[in-house]
């Protein structure tokens, strides 16, 4: 990443950030069954235990992504999107190590996330992987589903 990159917490009044996040219940639309969409709205990021972040330089807009606390010890990834214009530039990665940093500061041990399984979604399993996240089966609400991938990593 380059200069004056800032991730800030919230923003989700923002309108780059509200067409960020329709862009990507787009393409979760377009990618995936609807049963198998758990992409979340700006409704639900704003309820209590969602925290939101987005990822700005110069006023303009990278990616965006939430943690959603499970349990006292147990995190899921949302919302997790880069820009179409910046992607390969390394936000996406950039992101993650920031929430990989506050589910250590909440004292989280594990963090999970669920993805498509279709071949748009690659990107996000190298990504993952590349941060030591592994396959795992559902957890918390979510159930078996072939057009999901989960993953996890303990803390």
């Amino acid at each position: 990443m380059h200069d004056a990159v800032e991730i800030r917490e919230g923003e989700l009044d923002h309108p780059a950030v509200i067409r960020l996040l329709q862009e990507h219940l787009q393409s979760m639309h377009l990618h995936s069954p609807p049963e198998s969409i758990h992409a979340l709205d700006l409704d639900t990021l704003r309820k209590p235990g969602i925290s939101f972040w987005s990822v700005w330089q110069h006023q303009e807009l990278l990616g965006c992504g939430a943690l959603k606390q499970l349990d006292a010890t147990h995190g899921e990834l949302k919302s997790m999107r880069t820009a179409t214009s910046h992607l390969r530039k390394g936000v996406a990665s950039l992101l993650l190590k920031h929430l990989l940093d506050e589910a250590g500061r909440r004292f989280y041990r594990r963090l999970s996330l669920e993805t498509g399984a279709m071949e748009a979604f690659a990107p996000a399993h190298r990504l993952y992987a590349s941060f030591g996240f592994e396959a795992c089966g559902p957890f918390a609400d979510y159930i078996d589903d072939p057009n999901s991938v989960f993953m996890t990593r303990l803390l």
